[in-house]
This record gives structure tokens, C-alpha cells and sequence, in this order.
């Protein structure tokens, strides 16, 4: 067998490994949508992928730390399912806007109501969490996930430094630095922009003549050069005159 077919062998071989067990790499998962960061406001989404070929997800259930607890926990509705927000006390008092606050939410519930996560689909799940913790570097969120079968999967094992991947890691929210507004890094309003404006071109006017000047200066540098080179064409057609001349008269 030739090495180009020994390579191709090999190639086909690895697909094939690759797309069978590309299953198993797929689990629950929390994605926030722009910045979640210490002291602030974010949206995330609970990622569910459906691992089974012969049968459904129809309950998933997410648990919140309450070591850095959470006071507000707001799913967004999701056709086909119905959410349950559980709160539980705490044991030490949650201070929120010179508020104390004694409960916190510690689990939701998504439970199939007319709708289901088939074989090669996924869900999912928004959430609003606030306000994040100021001394967390990250939220450990345990999900359990049901199928129709009455099979049950713990994604709640929790990922160890400088260890390989858990069979069934819990989902894991990273937080990034606080940001000054402590709402998760919220676009520049328009009047901040206005005044950036103002600040670097005086409403904007310094700037647009800036971008003339340097569109005059390019059409006055090709002026130039296009002049220059007429001149040396015009040389050109003299010195060829002259030379033709001379050739006529000897």
C-alpha cells in the first residue's frame, strides 16, 4: 500500500473516531451574553444539548451557590417550557442597595410543557443574574438534566486545577474584572459619545476638517505626481522628434 493511501487510511479512520465520540464532549453549560462582571448585572444562557439518540430532555434543573449568593434570578420565557424559581434562606443576611436581603435564589426548574429537546437539538435557557459577587473569581452552577426515559444526568462535578476534564463537569461562570457602572459593562449612552466628540474635534467640526485636509493633501500629492510625469512624457516625445530629424537629414 502506498504512502498517499496509507495517510488517506489513516485520515478516514480519525473522522470516524472523532464524529462517534463527538457526542460525549457535548454537556450543560453557561454562556453569559457580553460581560458578566464582579458587582454587576449579566444575561446568560443555560446551554442544554440532548446526548441521546433514542430519547428526550424534558427537565433540567440549575442550582445557585449560596456560599455567594444571588438575589435576583430572572428566567426569560421559553416557549414549550415552564420555569420555577426556588429561594431559599440565608444564613447570613445579603446586603443589596442598603437593603438586607435574607433569601436568595438557590435552584430553577425548566420543566417540558408542550415542548422537548429531541436527538441532535439543544435549548437554551436565558437568564438575568445579579447582583455577581464581588469576591468570586467564578459561579459553580450544578445542573441536573432529565430525559423521557427517566434517565438522569448530574453535571455537577466541579473542575480540579491542573486536572483532566470531569465525565460530567458543572456548568462554570467566569467573572471578569468589576466595571465602573456595575452593570456589566454597558454601552457608552449617546451623550458620552456627543462628548467625546466635542472633546476631540469641537462637536465634531475639527474632525470632518481634518479628514478634508487630508483628502486635499492626496488629491494635491496626485496633481503632482501626475504633472511630473506629463513633463517627462513631453521631454520624451521632444528628444524622439530630434533624434528622427536627424535621422531623416543624414
Amino acid at each position: 500500500m502506498s504512502a498517499s493511501r496509507v495517510a488517506l487510511a489513516g485520515g478516514i479512520a480519525l473522522s470516524s473516531v472523532v464524529l462517534l465520540s463527538g457526542p460525549a464532549f457535548a454537556h450543560v453549560s453557561v454562556q453569559p451574553q457580553g460581560e458578566a462582571a464582579k458587582g454587576g448585572y449579566a444575561t446568560v444562557n443555560i446551554k442544554v444539548p440532548n446526548e441521546r439518540d433514542d430519547a428526550s430532555t424534558v427537565k433540567l434543573e440549575v442550582s445557585f451557590p449560596l456560599d455567594h449568593p444571588l438575589a435576583s434570578v430572572m428566567p426569560q420565557p421559553v416557549p414549550g417550557w415552564k420555569a420555577e424559581v426556588t429561594r431559599s434562606k440565608l444564613s447570613k443576611p445579603l446586603e443589596l442597595h442598603g437593603k438586607k436581603i435574607n433569601e436568595a435564589v438557590s435552584k430553577v426548574t425548566w420543566t417540558a410543557d408542550g415542548s422537548k429537546i429531541g436527538p441532535g437539538q439543544f435549548q437554551q435557557f436565558p437568564l438575568s443574574l445579579g447582583q455577581l459577587p464581588e469576591d468570586a473569581d467564578q459561579l459553580v452552577l450544578k445542573a441536573i438534566q432529565t430525559y423521557d426515559n427517566k434517565e438522569v444526568v448530574r453535571w455537577i462535578e466541579e473542575q480540579k486545577e491542573g486536572a483532566e476534564e470531569p465525565q460530567s463537569p458543572a456548568p462554570v461562570l467566569k467573572l471578569s474584572a468589576a466595571s465602573e457602572d456595575h452593570h456589566g459593562g454597558a454601552a457608552p449612552s449617546a451623550s458620552a459619545s456627543a462628548d467625546a466628540d466635542k472633546k476631540d474635534g469641537h462637536d465634531g467640526k475639527a474632525g470632518h476638517g481634518a479628514e478634508e485636509t487630508a483628502a486635499a493633501d492626496s488629491s494635491d500629492t496626485t496633481a503632482r505626481i501626475l504633472g511630473v510625469i506629463g513633463i517627462l512624457v513631453g521631454v520624451a516625445g521632444v528628444a524622439f522628434g530630434v533624434l528622427a530629424g536627424r535621422r531623416r537629414s543624414a
